[in-house]
């Protein structure tokens, strides 16, 4: 039985390929995740498992995924895509290797599954949440709901699948006279069973209202934090989506980013329940964590009991935590499903091939919106908001 297939190598299956698939069981994988069962190998000590990162990351129960992209794009054209002669030697439509990963190389990027614009034409989910966390860039979101979006810079967009929707996830490169680098997470969190047919939506984290802190160590040296999901101390982060498992406060789950400056001391606190916690140094030189020498590029598994005295080395380091109560459900998931039975799985290849999640309304898979719009979100219901409130 083979391991939980990505986004990545769903899509690169196309879908009815994976209709006549699912019924084979090389086909889905049954995952019983909580990891707190494996055997502590670092005993007295909160770090229970270091693991290399690689382009997806290891998670846990309640969270399914989580990926880091990182792409230095060059100068866009009147379609916010590479120059053609550009695309020249890639595997359009599954391109998802950097040519050199030199960003000075001008090939320090990828197209992913977009064609003329990168990033990931429509596509189907079911049973679970995103979270992209956009750190630099934007992305253009258009769904079968009609609803649309552009957001970047620092923003977040939940969303909730739910019952079933269909979204892309387009990657404009907005400058024309200069390169575009995109920079951003994007975390799949399981929804639990009571919730998994609950009617899909999104809901805009904008930058400014993500709270932001800065700690000082006692040397004067600053640890920057910013509360994406959870809280610290006092401090809650903007409410998550209703039926999200972060929703409920005693699930304890976090999503935080931590950036400290060279040399900056920071002690990330235990937390009030049992979770399964998750920190990824993904940019820097070396932390100290609990005393451990950890090198740039490294998972850490932690001891949610314990608290962890994290030190940067001669380079500022950046890190994003992941944790939470585990959900402690049945996890069934092909590709872009994640149901709790196989006929459930089942059942929502069968209910994408005849509902379409509501169909496609847009005119073409990898929309686009215009160069000049600001960010922005257009909901379902009609509903517009702004990034600047």
């Amino acid at each position: 039985m083979e391991s939980k297939i990505t986004r990545k190598g769903f899509l690169a299956k196309g879908l009815a390929a994976a209709v006549t698939a699912v019924g084979a069981a090389t086909g889905i994988s049954y995952i019983f995740k909580n990891n707190s069962e494996r055997k502590n190998t670092m005993a007295a000590s909160p770090i229970l498992d270091i693991r290399p990162l690689g382009f997806q990351w290891e998670t846990a129960d309640p969270f399914l995924f989580c990926v880091h992209h990182h792409d230095f794009y060059p100068k866009g054209n009147e379609i916010m895509g590479p120059a053609p002669e550009l695309l020249q030697g890639r595997d359009i439509g599954q391109d998802f290797t950097v040519k050199d990963a030199d960003p000075r190389s001008g090939n320090a990027w990828r197209m992913y599954h977009g064609a003329k614009v990168p990033g990931f034409p429509n596509h189907p989910h079911r049973g679970f949440e995103t979270v992209t966390v956009v750190r630099k860039g934007f992305i253009d979101h258009s769904d079968s709901l009609g609803a649309a979006g552009r957001y970047g810079s620092g923003d977040v967009q939940w969303m909730t699948a739910g019952a079933g929707v269909q979204h892309a996830e387009m990657f404009p490169l907005i400058e024309s006279n200069k390169e575009n680098t995109l920079e951003l997470f994007q975390i799949w969190l399981n929804l639990p069973k009571k919730n998994k047919f609950v009617n899909p939506h999104f809901k805009m984290l904008w930058n400014k209202d993500i709270p932001k802190l800065a700690l000082k160590d006692s040397a004067g040296r600053t640890t920057r934090l910013e509360v994406i999901a959870g809280r610290y101390g006092d401090t809650a982060a903007a409410a998550p989506p209703p039926d999200s498992w972060a929703a409920e406060s005693a699930n304890n789950v976090s999503i935080w980013h931590i950036d400290l400056e060279a040399h900056a001391e920071f002690t990330l606190p235990a937390a009030a329940t049992k979770t399964n916690r998750f920190l990824y140094f993904y940019a820097g030189d070396q932390i100290s964590a609990a005393g451990t020498a950890i090198g740039v590029s490294h998972g850490l598994r932690l001891d949610s009991a314990a608290g962890v005295p994290l030190k940067a080395g001669a380079q500022a380091a950046q890190l994003l935590l992941l944790e939470g109560k585990p959900i402690a459900e049945p996890v069934v998931q092909y590709g872009p499903f994640v149901m709790n039975t196989r006929a459930e799985i089942e059942q929502a290849f069968a209910d994408y091939q005849r509902t379409h999640f509501g169909g496609w309304p847009w005119q073409t898979s990898e929309p686009v919106h215009e160069r000049g719009r600001g960010r922005f979100a257009r909901h379902a219901d009609g509903h517009e908001e702004t990034a600047s409130g």
